[in-house]
């Protein structure tokens, strides 16, 4: 009876078993390594989610600083020009000079403006039924809209008083208000300080051609936001002084008011304007009449055009030189963002972004633009004039 051989493997086989082995093994340590590591950036991601939500009253002083010294970047350079004075002693000027200056404005007039402005909100409700009795509403009153606006008129005119308590409650809080001003303002002027000392640092960590690159974007950047923000003051100022010396020429008790809201409103771009319209030309028609309406209506229009096409496009100059559709845009996601105070800053926010975009697909676009002309067709070349005739 023959023993039984044990079978041997052989070397081909044993290495094949091997190596199949070791790869199995590489690829469970490289999933595992990729799993730990997707785990790590999610968590992260989520701590660093938390601490963004955390802290976004503290990030939105920060923006607030940062903006106003983009904001100021040039009056300080203008003023350092002027005098001769260095940076530090220059922004110092600039910036405890405009906030003094706006404090003594504000204790002069705000009591006046705030008081007007509270008169108008309060007489909503009487304008609305003013409007009512004269019969100018007779069109809609069947369908019972005209009914809708008065109850939501009386309900706007009630929620001032509680509205204005809930003011004067929060400016009762001079400690956190102090506090808040006081960082925004120092964010500002240190930034501003120490700007040039920022652009060496980061011009240090990168090679000589991009660091010319991106400090010509930021000198972009500042220009369009500065210059932007100077102008939208100046025509928000204009478009106050010009509307409501219209209704206070129609004869409204409200013109202050009414001045005020135009000029505030014209700082939010392309919307306010028409948005002023439909606060001006209701409040002429129920104080004064028809022909009152009628007239601020064409001055309304008649500005916004001149705004537009002129003033516009003389005190912007090529500061922010984007589409109306990404203006509409910008103020509607930023505004959805940053309430109020994002539909003010989304015109200069989104030129910035268009600068860097611009700047980041420059060579990409002028490759594009060598391929496309590659392909162009070459005109075949004039025939010799001089050549005989076949």
């Amino acid at each position: 009876m023959l023993a039984a051989v044990p079978m041997v493997p052989s070397d081909e086989s044993t290495s094949g078993v091997s190596g199949r082995g070791a790869a199995a093994t590489f690829r469970n340590a490289v999933d595992t390594t990729i799993a730990v590591r997707t785990i790590l950036i999610g968590v992260l991601v989520f701590l660093l989610a938390w601490a963004v939500v955390s802290i976004r009253d503290t990030l939105l002083l920060v923006f607030v600083g940062i903006f106003l010294a983009l904001v100021f970047e040039v009056p300080v350079r203008t003023f350092m020009r002027l005098t001769g004075r260095g940076r530090g002693g220059s922004a110092t000027i600039v910036v405890l000079g405009t906030a003094l200056l706006i404090t003594v404005l504000g204790l002069l007039f705000l009591v006046p403006l705030a008081g007007s402005v509270r008169d108008f909100l309060q007489g909503v409700p009487e304008l609305v039924e003013q409007l009512r009795e004269s019969g100018e509403l007779d069109a809609i009153g069947d369908s019972g809209a005209a009914e809708n606006v008065q109850q939501g008129a009386d309900s706007f005119g009630a929620s001032i008083p509680d509205a204005i308590s809930a003011l004067i409650g929060f400016a009762g809080d001079a400690f956190s208000i102090g506090l808040a001003l006081f960082t925004v303002l120092f964010l500002c002027l240190f930034l501003l300080i120490d700007i040039a000392n920022l652009k060496r640092a980061a011009a240090s960590m990168l090679l000589p051609d991009d660091a010319d690159r991106w400090l010509a974007v930021w000198e972009r950047i500042t220009n369009s936001v500065s210059r932007w923000a100077i102008g939208a003051i100046t025509i928000a100022c204009i478009a106050g002084t010009v509307q409501g010396t219209t209704a206070w020429l129609l004869g409204s008790s409200y013109a202050l008011a009414l001045g005020v809201i135009a000029g505030v409103l014209d700082l939010i771009p392309n919307l306010g304007a028409t948005i002023a319209g439909f606060i001006l030309v209701p409040t002429l028609w129920a104080e004064e009449g028809l022909t009152a309406a009628v007239i601020m209506l064409i001055v309304v229009l008649v500005y916004q055009q001149l705004e537009n096409n002129v003033l516009g496009p003389t005190i912007y100059g090529k500061a922010v030189n984007i589409s109306a559709f990404f203006v509409i845009l910008g103020v509607t996601l930023f505004g959805a963002l940053l309430g109020v105070l994002g539909a003010l800053v989304a015109v200069p926010v989104t030129a910035s972004l268009q600068i860097v975009v611009q700047e980041v697909t420059k060579a990409r676009r002028a490759a594009m633009a060598e391929a496309r002309a590659a392909r162009e067709p070459v005109a075949p070349l004039a025939e010799d004039a001089s050549a005989p005739a076949s």
